[in-house]
This record gives C-alpha cells, sequence and structure tokens, in this order.
C-alpha cells in the first residue's frame, strides 16, 4: 500500500551514529566502581577459581589496581579486606593494623583525591562464624551489640582515610549508628553508601570463596526475602531518614524491578551491586563458547543502568572501560 507504513521507527536503528544519537542509557567509567579483595600476608596474588580473572589481591598489587582506576576515570574502588586470622567478634576490623584499614590507607595515599576510596563496613570477613554480626548466647546475630562495633568501624575506617564507607550487614539501624559515630568523631564529610537493599541470593556462592567466607547456615534472619519488593522501599526510607547519602540494591541482575521502584521513589543517588554470581555466569558461558562475552559483559551493565541504577559496583569494571573505548 502506498505510504504504508506511516510510522518507520527502524530510521532510528539504521547505522551506529543513529543508534549512538539517540541511545537513552549511557555507560560511562564514573559510574563503574571496582570491587576488591586485599588478602593479609599475601606474597602474590591468589586466583578466585569460581570468578575468572578476578583476584584477591597482595597490598602491592592492590595499589597497582587502584592507580589503574584511577587512571581508567571510574568511580570509586569498594575493599574487602581478606584476614589471616579471624575470631567472635571481627577485631581485625577495628584493628588499625588490620588488613582493610592499612588497605584504605595504602589506597589514598596512592590515588589521594582522584578516587574515591570506598569501604566495606561489615563483620562477615572477620568472624570466625562468618555472619554479618557478632551471635547472642543462643548462636542468633545480635543486632545492637553489632551496632555498637559499626560505629567503632566506621570510625576506623574514616581514620584511615576512606571517603565512602559501606554498611552492608543489614542490621536494623545501621546507618544511623555509623553516621552518628561518624559525625560524633568529627568525619562530617564521609559519606555513607547504605546496603538498604541486600537479598539473601544463590548467587553470592563465589563471593564466599573470594573473602574466605567461614560461614555455615545462612543469612536469612537479617538478608531480605526475595519475594518481597515493598520491604525493599521500608528499608529505603529507614535508611535515608538515618542519613545515608547514597542506596544500594544487591544483587542486580535478578532485581531490576526493585533498582527501578528504588530509583522511581528516593531522591538520593542509586547504586546496584552486579555480584560475583552474575559475573561467573557470563564467564563460564563465555568461556564455553555459548555467548559473546564483550557483548554480554556491556549488556548486562546497561540493562543495570537502564533500570535505573547511577552508579554500579561490577568486577567488569576496568574490563567494561576498555570495550567502551574501542567500541
Amino acid at each position: 500500500m502506498p505510504g504504508f507504513p506511516e510510522v518507520r521507527p527502524r530510521r532510528l536503528r539504521s547505522s551506529a551514529a543513529v543508534r549512538r544519537l539517540v541511545a537513552e542509557t549511557t555507560l560511562e567509567p564514573r559510574q563503574l566502581i571496582l570491587p576488591m579483595f586485599i588478602r593479609e600476608g599475601a606474597r602474590e596474588p591468589i586466583a578466585i577459581t569460581s570468578m575468572p580473572g578476578v583476584v584477591q589481591h597482595t597490598r602491592d598489587t592492590a595499589r597497582k589496581a587502584v592507580a589503574e582506576a584511577a587512571q581508567l576515570g571510574l568511580g570509586g574502588v569498594m575493599l574487602f579486606g581478606v584476614p589471616e586470622v579471624k575470631d567472635a567478634v571481627g577485631s581485625g576490623a577495628l584493628d588499625p593494623e588490620g588488613i582493610l584499614n592499612v588497605a584504605i590507607r595504602d589506597a589514598v595515599s596512592e590515588v589521594g583525591d582522584a578516587l574515591l576510596v570506598m569501604s566495606d563496613l561489615c563483620l562477615d570477613e572477620f568472624t570466625s562464624h562468618g555472619h554479618c554480626g557478632v551471635l547472642d548466647s543462643a548462636g542468633r546475630v545480635d543486632n545492637d551489640a553489632t551496632l555498637a562495633i559499626y560505629a567503632e568501624m566506621g570510625v576506623a575506617q574514616a581514620s584511615a582515610g576512606a571517603h565512602v564507607v559501606g554498611p552492608s550487614g543489614m542490621m536494623d539501624g545501621q546507618v544511623g549508628a555509623v553516621r552518628t559515630a561518624l559525625d560524633a568523631a568529627g568525619f562530617l564529610d564521609t559519606v555513607i553508601l547504605a546496603y538498604a537493599v541486600k537479598y539473601a541470593s544463590a548467587f553470592y556462592g563465589p563471593f564466599r570463596e573470594a573473602v574466605d567466607s567461614s560461614l555455615t547456615g545462612d543469612r536469612k534472619t537479617y538478608q531480605q526475602d526475595n519475594a518481597n519488593a515493598r520491604d525493599a522501599i521500608r528499608e529505603v526510607d529507614l535508611d535515608v531518614a538515618e542519613g545515608a547519602d547514597i542506596v544500594m540494591v544487591k544483587p542486580a541482575l535478578a532485581y531490576l524491578d526493585i533498582i527501578r521502584q528504588v530509583r522511581d521513589h528516593v531522591n538520593v543517588p542509586v547504586a546496584a551491586y552486579s555480584i560475583s554470581g552474575e559475573y561467573a555466569m557470563v564467564e563460564a558461558a563465555a568461556a564455553n563458547g555459548w555467548i559473546d562475552r564483550d557483548r554480554a559483559i556491556l549488556e548486562t551493565l546497561t540493562s543495570i543502568r537502564r533500570a535505573g541504577a547511577d552508579t554500579i559496583l561490577t568486577y567488569w569494571a576496568t574490563d567494561a572501560v576498555h570495550l567502551l573505548n574501542h567500541r
């Protein structure tokens, strides 16, 4: 029929130049944060078998990775410590010479303010039982006793130079406890990136290897039930009211709907954590020749941005920058 179809959306897909012009979602280095693991006493990087290409760093290789992140224009690095010795109360998390606090100082001395140095604020890497808090006499996670330790951790990390602290244990009141302690210690400008929405997920498995987790059982009494969405909004509201500067949804891919709901609900920046299991699935499929790795990385990260995340924590951060520069 002459003149049919009258509307031809394909015109705006006809070339790479046109597609670039009308793209609704951008993916830029500044929007990406690289999680890093630093192992106490390591003399050389230790491969994480379930996360090909990711390692437990030595202090020296961590410094180099942080410098590279700054040179690539990443938004930041999120540091996790892997201590040699753990105990029931995670005392290594408070020790100024503990691996995480040392790694923070190393990173800040390497890049200064050229890159945001962020630190995970949780006890699971440091406790012999692997939970995110201390246990009571019945073996349950003691919320309020844990808050007191989180408050001390926040001050210890800020004292080490962290620009951003990330309370991730899903304890009730954790943001308020950390904010109060930081302010009382004079760290008024230290940013809190709150793990506001953190679901109990099957996709954390490789992370457990990355931090040499001692956990037995699960974290379902404090991490969120994956059947619930309204609960996420409630948690976000509480964290914002307590002083969170940025709120985060974790995991990302199985919770894109939650990212969108949170983004539409709040006026603070929203982050999402593309977690270890998401990384491992793509890497395993690519290694078997089942998918195009490079395209899958960019498509995955773009989907998280499209869902509403302003910032993404991703183990592909440096890979993604190189792919963006050469596409």
